[in-house]
């Protein structure tokens, strides 16, 4: 580390000047970062040479045949077993090395071929267990059984095009949240090269500049949605060969979309046979406990070969697989010893003393310092409710080196009000406290609704404001009291969302369109059905419904933001709040917004705090094309007077935006 930080000068608690009374809790923090740091590579090694545990263990082609190696302290013996040799679990034992290594050569360039399925067969405890290599690169099932292998593939053989990809991100980033599997229209479960070829250029015409992939890390039980990992470093195999994915991402880059991925180092899936958990029968190595809630295996991150193990995978996508950066599932869960279930988060004090995990902690500001060593340009994302201080402020400010943080209690808030409270009662007051609080100098990622409040058992937003209108009035000519509150609601929630909530946006496949029903994956309880385990893309190609009219605007609305540099304003500034009437005005950047979320509509409604000057309409969300009655006069130079203020019309729920003329 080239900077050592003085004890209690750290420049976050300047940022945020109500740390101070916390000083010796960041303190050690750091100092538990700097200690871990210097035992694994010393007071000035380099931490990417470290992670190169990718490299060395696993299945890899030699000049002379092939190798096997495998980290395994607890285990007594290990066999290689598979398709190369019968599946005779005898005949091919593993030699033990230095430091709880296992290593096997098999001479011969065609001792093991690509797509043969092999296993370890591991004994600890006087007993012997199968388990796929923990560094397999792909793993595919059995349909007889039900249960995966680990798979041979050669290294190296495919040809980038991407060699002049941008290396840093774009700012804003706009991500669009998708599931490769579940992306198309069709009854079953979609390919790398269909998502390739008919979903990306989607995206790209939709505004959006990055994806962020989940499932992608290899899981046994597709109905997880990706979150249950077994193979960390596969690539799954739900969706095709490990070539799939990375035509994919060249192909994201070939059209300048940068691709995150939703990457779960908070927990594994309890699955041993297919997994990693109680890997070596030692019980400790790579997971030990389980999660209260989620019945998943906890990461020690307190030992130094798991810290190897996880760093390595981050260094793993990044390498192989050109992956742009991350954003990292269940930071909330472990950062705390008590995962923060039912905790609500209410002072600083909860963010310091015993409950912190500092091993985790640790991992975490080692994991940001190693992706942006071997990509300076990488965008890391941290899915954490609880508002950790310093998550997305540089390690040497006394951070944890994150650049963004999901804004969790953002859809939070829709839904409670959606649910609990009638629109006339919504407090304008609270909508805008909510929405513009956030930590000093930390970037945050704003989204009205992601895959979350898409699952079955919850709504997502447009379903729960058309409720079963959804399945009957989605025509463009039917209009219904029930159906233009809806229509209009969900616009300006996004809307406000994008352009007071966030430095960066995220949309949730098929939600720019609102895409109806909810996400439920094939699993016994429903028969197995991929009916709603899809998305119907031919809803938002169909001119004459509605869910075309919600694309249009969310495509106009980025486009914007864009143009006009919106976010690039940190913060909004608010003119007006007006509780009666429910209307806010504010400014960001060069722009004026006008929302009213009332229910009527505000004649010569004065728009006042401005500066001298002519303002013109440039957006409105009632326009035709977006399924609104165009109210909204086009034409129209708003000039202010003596007093800084113009009048204008302001039809129900809708909102204005204005630029000076």
């Amino acid at each position: 580390m080239k900077e050592k930080i003085k004890p209690r000068n750290y420049r976050i608690l300047t940022v945020d000047p109500y740390l101070k009374p916390y000083a010796d809790g960041i303190r050690r923090r750091m100092e538990h970062y700097e200690n871990t740091r210097a035992a694994l590579v010393g007071e000035k090694g380099d931490l990417s040479a470290f992670a190169n545990g990718y490299m060395y263990y696993g299945v890899h082609r030699t000049n002379s045949g092939w190798v096997v190696r495998e980290h395994a302290p607890g285990a007594e013996a290990i066999a290689l077993t598979g398709d190369f040799n019968g599946w005779n679990r005898e005949s091919h034992p593993m030699k033990p090395l230095a430091g709880g290594d296992w290593e096997i050569e098999l001479p011969g360039k065609e001792a093991l071929e690509a797509g043969q399925r092999l296993l370890l067969a591991i004994t600890s405890g006087g007993q012997t267990f199968d388990r796929i290599p923990a560094y397999i690169r792909h793993a595919v099932q059995n349909k007889e059984t039900g249960q995966f292998s680990g798979c041979v593939v050669e290294e190296n053989d495919y040809v980038w095009q991407d060699e002049k990809r941008a290396k840093g991100m774009p700012s804003p980033l706009f991500i669009y949240e998708c599931h490769v599997g579940m992306a198309q229209d069709k009854d079953g479960i979609g390919s790398y090269e269909e998502f390739a070829e008919n979903v990306l250029p989607r995206i790209k015409a939709d505004g959006y500049n990055a994806i962020q992939l989940m499932a992608v890390q290899g899981h046994a039980y597709y109905a997880s949605f990706g979150y249950q990992i077994t193979n960390p470093f596969a690539a799954s195999s739900w969706y095709g060969e490990p070539d799939g994915l990375k035509k994919l991402i060249d192909k994201a880059h070939a059209l300048g979309i940068r691709v995150l991925l939703d990457v779960v180092h908070s927990h594994a899936s309890d699955n041993e046979r297919d997994g990693i958990a109680n890997f070596d029968g030692s019980g400790s190595l790579y997971c030990e406990g389980h999660h209260p809630a989620w019945g998943s295996r906890l990461f020690t991150y307190g030992r130094h070969d798991v810290i190897h193990y996880l760093l390595s995978n981050l260094k793993f996508w990044l390498e192989e697989y050109h992956f742009d950066g991350f954003r990292f599932d269940g930071v909330t869960s472990m950062l705390y010893h008590d995962h923060a279930l039912g905790k609500a988060f209410t002072g600083y004090d909860d963010y310091f003393g015993d409950n912190v995990n500092l091993d985790a902690t640790t991992y975490l500001m080692l994991a940001a310092e190693l992706i942006h060593k071997v990509n300076p340009g990488a965008v890391i994302i941290a899915e954490d409710m609880s508002g950790m201080p310093g998550m997305c402020l540089p390690i040497a400010w006394g951070g944890f080196g994150f650049n963004y943080r999901l804004n969790m209690g953002v859809p939070d808030l829709w839904i409670k009000l959606i649910k609990e409270y009638r629109d006339e009662d919504w407090d304008m007051y609270k909508l805008w406290y909510e929405l513009t609080t956030r930590r000093p100098s930390e970037k945050t990622v704003g989204y009205s609704e992601s895959h979350d409040q898409a699952l079955v058992g919850d709504k997502t937003i447009i379903f729960r404001l058309l409720d079963a209108e959804m399945y009957t009035g989605m025509h463009r000519d039917y209009h219904s009291i029930t159906m233009d509150r809806g229509m209009a609601l969900a616009k300006l929630i996004r809307f406000i969302t994008l352009t007071v909530a966030c430095d960066g946006y995220l949309n949730f496949m098929g939600n720019e369109f609102g895409h109806p029903e909810w996400i439920d994956f094939p699993r016994k309880g429903n028969g197995w059905s991929f009916h709603y385990a899809r998305r119907q893309w031919r809803l938002a190609d169909n001119p004459e419904l509605k869910y075309q009219q919600l694309g249009n605007f969310d495509r106009d609305m980025l486009k914007l933001v864009k143009k006009e540099k919106v976010l690039s304003d940190r913060q909004a500034k608010n003119l007006w709040i007006d509780q009666e009437k429910k209307v806010l005005v504010y400014e960001r950047g060069d722009l004026l917004f006008l929302f009213n979320f009332g229910g009527q509509s505000l004649p010569g409604y004065p728009v006042n705090n401005l500066p001298a000057g002519k303002w013109k309409v440039v957006m409105d969300t009632d326009r035709s094309e977006y399924g609104g009655y165009e109210r909204v006069a086009q034409d129209v130079v708003y000039e202010t007077d003596e007093k800084g203020s113009f009048l204008i019309y302001a039809p129900e729920r809708t909102a204005i935006v204005l630029k000076k003329a």
